[in-house]
């Protein structure tokens, strides 16, 4: 069979690409099982950078994943493919190998809040897109900090340590048990995947519980006992960390690989530092980075057999060294280096790099005619944008977890408080099509987060599922998402008023103008004070009686012109335009008084050569150890972080590093100076030790930190939530845990303890509908992987537990008559379905959706309370 014939499609608009291999053949995954990976299979993953100012300088990423079950015939064929892709793709793809447990950053970067693996092969993963699934019993092991991994394990408590996060996963019911020595940034990431995993499996329907500590939890605690068996002896302790310090990665050594004859020839070249003038466009070279990392150079003159054999060249490499299999492989290709790799030399020299390839040059600025876009779909799919955005609009807010709608006069003024519903309707070959932008604020609640969600859930079936759903962060919104608005979005700080209109302005306000056109403009509230000017933009400042529109020297026609669009905002107030260096001493009041502030806080067009890098830090042994987030932004930085962002040195920049001290980084922060020099000291291309150290707070970042990121948000951590104000205030005890506890009552349990030969002697099945998610959970007690005879008292909880007791003793009973083994607060559960729809009038999944005052008025009135 021909493998050129079965390539898949490449979609060179879409950010991530993930394909399954199988039978010489490569089936793409849908987007909902991106993130979960099959021990027994092989994946390809392409990352397509959407942005110009992608990190890896704009090529593309090609990632050959594999299984630790994965089978030989899988892997070769795995191979083949991601080698006839990378010849598809061009010398602009970069090439990396992947084994389970020990991916690159790169590839971690693409997958939030994290990976995770899982048993079986093909047929279990593509089972995996089916939704609502809550016949589902396994126990995941989550680790890591910046980058997350959840591993299925073994029913039993023997999986647990105490250092590590556990998650039991029953359906309609998530156990998260936090090990006594796990960090809180480690609880804190583990329940984001948590969430993540109810939501995106789940619909967001399953109860979420946290055992931290056990003795606090004792009713999850008994679910736990129920489904593993009962626990004896101590928990074994932590499992160290495998990670790489920066000590080792310093340690770099240039190959040069060439074939002599039939021997293959490898040759040492230079050690630490290594100059970019040792890479010959003719030859290919390996570079070992300690044994961590391998990259194979290929010269844009070397022949198609030699990049051909640059993987398995690596590998024999590898074996022939005794590292471990599943050491990290990354291929490049001449003049499209990643970052990763160019910082390993002692210089990079952009002005080289052009010499070698005479064609590059300056990306120029084009002005895009967006009105061609119903004729031209490429250039829609390169812009992201279905239209001109002139379609109709309706917008609601969240509030009280219902959506609201806004009144059309206040389109496009969201406030950073709230979350926002936008559904766009346009025409398309005489059929009307919808987007819809779910929008959330930087300070917007866990709840009203939720209730999004929900709300675009309850919006997608009232349109029989035809919507596309944009998901759209506060300062990220993509360039449709602005032209809806034509150029005015504005964006304040607190949260909306009655029917979504904008917070009264009664103090001085700031509102920065950034934009050429409509597709690109937006304008944000910042802080009230001068330190905020730019003199390269155009800023809003607003009082009780005047607007003035302040015109930065800087700013040019284009930019006036849409600040002039945007001003149509703000109605009633006497507009006033003021020229940089001609303000009034009324101007200067309003903002607290004169301030200096930057005249340009934009990057030049030429920035360097090297990409500026972020790492998370922590310490192993007394070394440091850095995980790299490949594609950043300000949400990257966490409260419990300390992050290093290194801005890299061309020869017309100063190269200067920053640590970013989180707010609830602890005992750490102390070490963050020791850490930057250590990164200095140990980095392969021998940074200057004199290179400035800057430490920075979270919450008091200056431009020079904050212009390296695309956006940044100074509001963004203003409400931010702590782990323990997201455990208790957004997991409270529900319905379904409920459920389940009070049945273990029902139910004798053998009172046999596990130990390290019985894996789980003693294990309850909770079984829910898999057509029918909203069913109540049954329940059902297995031993040793058999039924056990029923006897009386089980056959009694059995009926109990399927809602099959007749409502004569149930109803107008006194607590004391009540069967044994009912709960009297949920008496009406008991009831079966047609019983309860007989009385109560509705279903029981329409009566528990009410709200609780509701349900105990209706039991009082019944006589079930």
């Amino acid at each position: 069979m021909d493998i050129n014939q079965n390539l898949p499609a490449i979609d060179g608009h879409r950010a991530l690409q993930i394909w399954i291999t199988e039978n010489l053949k490569m089936l793409p995954l849908p987007e909902r099982a991106h993130g979960n990976f099959f021990e027994e299979c092989c994946y390809v993953v392409l990352h397509v950078p959407q942005s110009p100012k992608a990190t890896q300088g704009g090529s593309s990423d090609l990632h050959y994943w594999v299984g630790k079950e994965a089978s030989a015939e899988a892997r070769e064929a795995a191979v083949s493919f991601v080698q006839h892709l990378q010849e598809d793709l061009g010398d602009q793809t970069v090439l990396h190998q992947e084994s389970q447990g020990h991916e690159s950053d790169c590839f971690h970067s693409y997958f939030h809040p994290g990976v995770i693996y899982r048993k079986g092969g093909r047929a279990s993963a593509l089972k995996l897109v089916e939704t609502n699934m809550y016949n589902v019993q396994r126990l995941l092991h989550i680790r890591g900090r910046k980058h997350v991994t959840a591993t299925e394990v073994a029913l039993s408590w023997n999986s647990f340590n105490k250092g590590d996060i556990f998650l039991l996963d029953l359906g309609k019911v998530m156990i998260q048990w936090n090990g006594p020595k796990a960090s809180i940034s480690e609880k804190a990431r583990a329940l984001s995947l948590t969430f993540s995993l109810r939501d995106r499996e789940r619909g967001g329907r399953a109860q979420i519980g946290v055992v931290d500590p056990e003795n606090e939890a004792p009713n999850l605690l008994r679910i736990m006992e129920a489904v593993l068996g009962r626990r004896s002896g101590s928990l074994c302790a932590s499992v160290p960390s495998s990670r790489a310090s920066q000590l080792q990665k310093g340690n770099v050594r240039l190959y040069h690989v060439c074939e002599k004859g039939t021997d293959l020839v490898v040759q040492e070249v230079a050690t630490r530092p290594l100059t970019q003038d040792l890479l010959q466009e003719a030859g290919c070279y390996l570079l070992d980075q300690g044994g961590f990392k391998i990259y194979m150079w290929q010269g844009r003159k070397s022949s198609p057999l030699e990049k051909k054999a640059a993987l398995s060249r690596a590998v024999g490499f590898i074996q022939a060294k005794g590292y471990p299999n599943y050491t990290n492989v990354e291929v490049v290709n001449d003049g499209s280096e990643s970052t990763a790799f160019q910082q390993l030399f002692w210089t990079w020299s952009k002005e080289l790099d052009r010499k070698k390839h005479p064609g590059k040059s300056k990306r120029m600025q084009v002005n895009v005619d967006v009105g061609k876009l119903h004729t031209q779909p490429e250039l829609a799919a390169q812009l992201r944008m279905v239209d001109d955005g002139s379609g109709k609009v309706e917008v609601w807010y969240i509030q009280d977890l219902q959506r609201q709608p806004v009144e059309p006069k206040h389109h496009g003024q969201l406030c950073s408080g709230n979350c926002y519903l936008v559904l766009y309707t346009y025409q398309k070959l005489g059929h009307a099509r919808f987007l819809l932008y779910l929008w959330q604020g930087h300070q917007s609640t866990v709840e009203d987060t939720k209730a999004l969600n929900c709300n675009a859930e309850e919006l997608d079936l009232m349109h029989q599922g035809a919507l596309v759903q944009g998901h759209v962060t506060m300062g990220r919104e993509p360039p449709h998402f602005l032209a809806i608005f034509q150029g005015r979005l504005v964006i304040f700080q607190g949260n909306a008023g009655n029917k979504g209109e904008r917070p009264p302005i009664s103090d001085a306000r700031l509102f920065h103008v950034q934009g050429t056109v409509s597709h690109n403009t937006r304008t944000m509230e910042v802080p009230a004070r001068a330190s905020s000017l730019t003199s390269s933009d155009i800023f809003f400042l607003i009082t009780s009686h005047i607007c003035y529109l302040w015109f930065g020297k800087g700013c040019h026609g284009d930019q006036r012109e849409m600040a002039r669009t945007v001003a149509t905002v703000f109605p009633g107030n006497n507009k006033e335009t003021v020229l940089e260096g001609q303000e009034p001493l009324h101007f200067w009041e309003a903002l607290g008084g004169r301030a200096p502030y930057p005249s340009n806080k934009r990057l030049p067009e030429e920035v360097s050569s090297i990409q500026p890098r972020l790492f998370e830090c922590s310490s192993h042994s007394g070394c440091l150890v850095l995980t790299e987030v490949v594609f950043f932004g300000q949400e990257d930085l966490d409260k419990y972080d300390i992050m290093l962002l290194d801005t890299c040195q061309e020869a017309s920049f100063v190269a200067q590093i920053f640590l970013w001290l989180g707010e609830a980084a602890g005992e750490w922060k102390k070490e963050a100076v020791a850490w930057g020099r250590e990164y200095l000291r140990t980095h392969p291309a021998e940074r200057s030790l004199a290179t400035p150290i800057i430490v920075v707070k979270q919450g008091h970042e200056p431009a020079t930190f904050t212009g390296w990121f695309v956006t940044w948000d100074p509001y963004k951590w203003t409400n931010s939530q702590s782990y323990e104000e997201m455990v208790g205030g957004s997991l409270e005890l529900g319905s379904a845990i409920s459920e389940m506890t009070a049945e273990i009552h029902n139910v004798q349990l053998t009172p046999r303890l596990s130990d390290d030969k019985a894996g789980r002697p003693t294990l309850l099945a909770f079984r829910g509908s898999q057509d029918s998610p909203e069913n109540e959970l049954e329940l059902s007690l297995r031993v040793d992987g058999e039924n056990p005879s029923m006897n009386h008292s089980s056959s009694f909880s059995s009926s109990i537990a399927n809602g099959s007791l007749p409502r004569e003793r149930l109803m107008h009973q006194a607590l004391e008559d009540l069967p044994q083994g009912v709960d009297p607060a949920r008496r009406e559960f008991y009831l079966s379905d047609s019983d309860f729809q007989d009385i109560f009038g509705k279903s029981k999944e329409e009566f528990y959706s009410m709200a609780k005052w509701k349900q105990q008025r209706e039991k009082k009135k019944l006589g079930f309370f």
